[in-house]
């Protein structure tokens, strides 16, 4: 009978959250950690897709007459 309530006991400490363990203040540093480290990602997210943008645009504007031919949807028999 004695195990069983110790168990029980045991089982109650062991439902306290992370939160409950650790205290207010860790815990609010972890979550400013949590919420910078979204910021950051967010910010390299955005610079990498600029990056990728100002790629493509210089890739546009390097374009030889022959590649801007052939993707011209123009058909000279149309004009003829």
């Amino acid at each position: 009978m004695m195990k069983k309530i110790g168990r029980k006991k045991e089982q109650g400490t062991e439902a306290l959250t992370i939160a409950d363990r650790l205290g207010a203040a860790v815990e609010a540093k972890l979550l400013e950690k949590k919420r910078a480290l979204a910021e950051e990602e967010q910010r390299r997210r955005a610079a990498q897709e600029e990056r990728r943008r100002e790629e493509a645009r210089r890739r546009e504007e390097q374009k030889s007459f022959a590649e801007l031919l052939e993707e011209s949807e123009l058909d000279w028999r149309k004009f003829k």
